[in-house]
């Protein structure tokens, strides 16, 4: 009753265990508790942040509107834009925040399909972005155990996350050793401070809210390489940022 009401302190070892039997019970269900207690743990914490960033904008968008309201007629043209385009640019943020907020639940929920596919099919199916260039070095035609859809999405948050940090170059290369494929990633940005570098797949974390970001991208490519058994890790890099994806190779 107490684990049940979270009670912390009441998950621990039996005093006494009695058979051996009765010891790996006693194990397996202590194990299985403190997962429980984990994943409550997360759920809230990310509930919070979820809270956090959905009210930020929701207010703006209130006080914009209200101001418009109850003062619009005595605001000039440039002023009521002001506002009119402030209740826009929120309300896209808002948008983009459902969209990665349903994307981060379908990929931690996503059975692998058991499709392969490659980088340059991949990438073809981006549509061009005019902030950067986004180049293969190597392996355009290594095979790679996941869909082409949810490695186009692996590989846009990646190239999204470049341009938000002054990239002009994406560089992407894949090698094949054996059963599993390697990706690398590197632009020529601004790179990630060592003081960041341990929280960038921590879910919203993001230097570059005021450029829209979001701080879900990298936990939404972390979620879908995992449900493909893939790793993703920030490696050094000499300029700008490196992650390296592991894959099983198809």
């Amino acid at each position: 009753k107490r684990i049940a009401a979270g009670d912390r302190e009441a998950i621990k070892p039996l005093d006494h265990h009695g058979t051996r039997e009765m010891a790996e019970l006693s194990a397996a269900f202590l194990d299985m508790a403190e997962k429980l207690q984990a994943r409550s743990d997360s759920i809230q914490t990310f509930a919070t942040h979820v809270s956090h960033e959905l009210k930020s904008p929701l207010t703006a968008i209130q006080g914009a509107a209200e101001l418009l309201r109850d003062s619009g007629d005595a605001m000039d043209e440039a002023e009521r834009k002001r506002f009119s385009d402030n209740i826009v640019t929120d309300a896209g943020r808002l948008n983009l925040l459902v969209r990665r907020l349903l994307e981060l639940a379908r990929a931690e929920n996503l059975a692998p399909s058991g499709e392969s596919t490659s980088l340059e099919a991949a990438l073809a199916l981006l549509p061009a972005d005019n902030r950067l260039t986004v180049r293969v070095e190597a392996g355009g035609g290594v095979g790679l155990s996941i869909s082409a859809e949810n490695a186009a999405i692996v590989l846009a948050n990646l190239i999204d996350n470049s341009a938000r940090h002054g990239a002009s170059l994406v560089s992407i290369s894949a090698t094949n050793a054996t059963e599993r494929a390697t990706v690398l990633v590197s632009d020529d940005g601004a790179g990630i401070s060592p003081s960041n570098r341990g929280k960038v797949f921590e879910p919203f974390f993001t230097t570059r809210r005021e450029t829209g970001g979001t701080g879900m991208g990298l936990g939404i490519v972390l979620a879908l390489l995992k449900a493909h058994d893939g790793t993703i890790r920030l490696v050094d890099s000499e300029r700008g940022t490196r992650f390296e994806i592991s894959l099983p190779a198809a």
